[in-house]
């Protein structure tokens, strides 16, 4: 196990390596993962394939396996990270784009989870949060689509606060990694038809929760 210190310098390594570039390919499957913790040293980890844009479900995995990482805020990948790689190797789907419970290029070392796993993983992922990690930002417009930047220290675009539904909560989308903020944000829309959290983030949370 990594202790924290090399824990942070191998995400500024890492970092380096996230492409924030989009190549425009057809998106037919999207993964989702969640990972709860429902007793002391136990992670459970949920990943949900859903068909794009239909949402519809078309693999389920969740998996229990030991906790190797303390709670640490800015460092959540390695305490989430491990179950969700346990769960991807029972995966029968190829999926062709990862979403998110957590932050990707919005983060103070420009590496959230969402942009490691990507990494890990090697295909476009996208960071979808519930709450706000990194950055400077207004809030956005109350209507269903509307959206404020978020802002690293030097003042760079590192995400974006989106609006899913009119009249609730925003919700802090950020580009993982093979992917920019405007496919993103059109994604994460696309998932979200009716509710704040993009359909396959709750089915994924859902089925972590289930047992």
């Amino acid at each position: 196990m990594v202790t924290p210190a090399e824990a942070i310098k191998l995400q500024k390594s890492l970092s380096g390596m996230v492409v924030r570039k989009w190549d425009g390919r057809k998106v037919r499957t999207i993964a989702a993962a969640d990972v709860h913790f429902p007793e002391r040293g136990t992670s459970r980890a949920a990943l949900v394939v859903v068909s794009f844009p239909g949402l519809e479900l078309v693999e389920s995995i969740v998996r229990d396996s030991r906790t190797s990482f303390p709670y640490i805020p800015g460092l959540l990948s390695f305490r989430e990270i491990p179950p969700i790689l346990e769960a991807w190797k029972e995966l029968r789907a190829h999926p062709d784009l990862l979403l998110c419970d957590s932050h990707g290029t919005a983060h103070p070392r420009g590496l959230g989870m969402a942009s490691h796993l990507g990494i890990d993983l090697g295909i476009p992922s996208i960071g979808c949060a519930k709450s706000h990690l990194f950055g400077d930002f207004e809030e956005p417009g109350p209507e269903r689509g509307d959206r404020s930047p978020v802002t690293g220290r030097s003042g760079q675009v590192i995400g974006s606060v989106l609006r899913t539904r009119t009249g609730v909560r925003p919700v802090y989308v950020s580009p993982g990694h093979m992917i920019d903020l405007r496919a993103s944000i059109r994604i994460v829309l696309s998932c979200s038809p009716k509710y704040r959290i993009p359909i396959p983030l709750a089915m994924a949370h859902k089925a972590a929760g289930a047992r």
